[in-house]
């Protein structure tokens, strides 16, 4: 069974830029608003969502669910450096936790931004395990 990839966006309603009292005039942000929310570091995202993580079968037959957050580093290019790769917040089942690893190399990203320019950086990618019949409910 494959996971999707959950991925995080950032908009440009969180500075203000699309809200509307009467919803008749739009009002564009100011220039410290907008200098503000572009300094601000983008972290890579994930390109294909669709990851091999192979859900781990003996816990997927008891409907065990889990959430594992890894700590990666990324070039300025968004290629994954392999020894970077590390469980930064374990999701209590080895397993889950050794699938997520396994999976992250073959994670493809676009570059992370600091101030709009494609930058090295570290940043974290949680790996969401989910069984279907469950409806997203942790045992």
């Amino acid at each position: 069974m494959r996971l999707r990839l959950l991925a995080v966006g950032c908009w440009l309603s969180a500075v203000g830029a699309c809200s509307s009292p009467d919803g008749s005039v739009v009002q564009l942000p100011d220039r410290n608003a907008v200098q503000a929310w572009s300094r601000k570091d983008e972290p890579p995202v994930a390109v294909n969502a669709d990851i091999p993580v192979e859900y781990p079968p003996a816990l997927y037959q008891q409907g065990i669910e889990g959430r594992v957050l890894l700590k990666l580093f990324a070039d300025s290019t968004g290629v994954l450096d392999r020894d970077s790769i590390k469980v930064a917040e374990s999701s209590g089942y080895p397993a889950f936790d050794s699938a997520a690893v396994a999976a992250a190399p073959h994670l493809i990203y676009a570059p992370g931004r600091r101030n709009g320019v494609p930058t090295a950086m570290s940043f974290t990618q949680p790996i969401e395990f989910r069984h279907p019949q469950h409806a997203g409910v942790t045992p």
